[in-house]
């Protein structure tokens, strides 16, 4: 057998995403503030690209022939220049006011929360224990989570502070003997053990209670309860309510969450018998070609680096301008696909929203699902009705004798049955199943029990409440 080379031609087909191409997907996917970073970023690396508000920079005469220019100089200022620049009229730059003045952000007039592991850290060093308890103790509240509750095993803090058990169990007992009660805790029984003995409790029936029969508590056993403890049901509900007032998640109060809302791309809004489609571009920079650069191109003086250089960032900018003329295209058009789809949902509400999906948009728009899904991500649509996910409006279909259902009109409809349930005897998953039955909605009982934890609602036996 002997080798050879040779030449073979062979026919291939393949998709190459171009740059631009890659540029339009990138920014199709991008929510509000992403797409509003994301520009800022490009304007301050591409020296092409402007914000509209700013002056730009043009030349009186195009056709005179432009200096030798050198990008460095253009966009960088020497700072020795600047300075010796401004002290020829003898005022003191460091306090060199440019006529505006500015006023104090006020963010700093709001003190900032203590956070629950510096309140303990600065109590364990108010505390009396020795050295090596408070090593250990330090390595405690490093792996006590935001809710208070102690996540490593005595033996991985052992390990840790190369330590003992027994001192362990010390620096575990100092810890849980601060502020706020039930900190330090591994369980929920001993969260709440920790705040009756910070009571005085630890000898009451209630402490009894709580250590041993804390899942009867739960699964509301009152009569169970009332039998062991020869106590009337009415001492024992008296008990639960002081088991309520305890908190569960002591370290929460020292966690600030941040409020979150969500920015809606859309607006769209009733007009007469039509609606408008409003595109939400408020926050977003508005960005523009910078002509003094789109004419230096042109220039003939310029060195052939500086020219490749700027005829890059000319056709990157290009790119990103008709990305975005882009990206408004197809979200204007997909919302007009929706209130087509979904047209008695933005009339009468949630009830009437259809069974969609990503296909039939596709279909309507002659789009790939691909770029529907990459729209409709992390993207809200404000209406009359509130503010939803572009998601939202994607729902599978249940079968009913009216034809296909959405399924977030069951979960609304199994929200409104529990509700008007009887409280002191729940409907079990069963029940709905056939109360939705006689609806002419078809629907498993695992599906029903699904779509109420989706709803956060327990199941029949927590819901319980019974009159004594």
């Amino acid at each position: 057998m002997s080798l050879e080379q040779r030449l073979d031609l062979k026919l291939t087909q393949k998709l190459a995403l171009t740059p631009q191409l890659q540029m339009q997907l990138k920014l199709l996917q991008f929510p509000q503030l992403e797409l509003s970073q994301f520009l800022q970023q490009q304007i301050m690396e591409n020296p092409l690209l402007e914000l509209e508000e700013e002056e730009s920079q043009s030349l009186e005469n195009p056709e005179e022939e432009l200096e030798p220019l050198v990008i460095n100089k253009i966009e960088k200022i020497m700072i020795d220049d600047y300075f010796s620049f401004r002290a020829d009229d003898g005022r003191d730059l460091g306090y060199f006011n440019p006529g505006i003045e500015e006023k104090p952000n006020f963010e700093l007039f709001y003190s900032k929360k203590t956070d629950l592991w510096e309140y303990l850290l600065w109590q364990l060093r108010l505390s009396n224990a020795e050295d090596k308890i408070r090593l250990i103790a330090e390595i405690i509240i490093g792996n006590i989570d935001e809710d208070g509750y102690l996540k490593a095993t005595e033996e991985e803090i052992a390990k840790l502070a190369d330590s003992d058990l027994e001192s362990v169990k010390k620096a575990i007992s100092l810890v849980q003997d601060f502020d706020p009660p039930g900190v330090g805790a591994r369980d929920l029984r001993e969260c709440l053990l920790l705040q009756l003995k910070a009571l005085g409790l630890e000898n009451s029936i209630l402490y009894n209670i709580i250590t041993n029969h804390l899942e009867d508590i739960q699964k509301k056993r009152y009569e169970k309860l009332s039998k062991i403890f020869n106590l009337k049901i009415e001492e024992i509900l008296k008990t639960v309510k002081i088991i309520e007032k305890l908190d569960p998640r002591p370290g929460r109060n020292f966690v600030e969450v941040a409020s979150s809302y969500p920015i809606p791309d859309v607006y769209v809004k009733k007009v007469e018998e039509d609606y408008q489609i409003i595109l939400n571009d408020e926050g977003i920079p508005k960005v523009r070609l910078n002509r003094l650069y789109r004419e230096m191109i042109e220039a003939k003086k310029l060195s052939s680096e500086e020219k490749k250089f700027l005829k890059e960032k000319f056709r990157n900018a290009l790119d990103l301008l008709k990305g975005l003329e882009q990206r408004n295209r197809t979200i204007y058009r997909v919302t007009e696909c929706l209130i087509k789809f979904q047209r008695d949902f933005f009339e009468k509400g949630i009830n009437f929203l259809k069974p969609l999906n990503l296909r039939d948009v596709a279909e309507q728009l002659s789009l790939h699902e691909s770029t529907i899904s990459r729209v409709t991500s992390n993207k809200y649509l404000a209406c009359d009705h509130g503010i939803f996910s572009f998601k939202f409006f994607f729902t599978k279909a249940l079968p009913s004798k009216d034809g296909a259902i959405s399924t977030s009109r069951v979960k609304d409809l199994i929200r409104k049955i529990i509700e008007e349930e009887n409280k002191e005897n729940p409907l079990s998953d069963i029940e709905i199943v056939e109360i939705l039955k006689k609806e002419g909605i078809d629907i498993a009982r695992r599906t029903v029990a699904k779509y109420r934890e989706e709803l956060k609602i327990p199941p029949s036996a927590a819901r319980r409440v019974k009159k004594y």
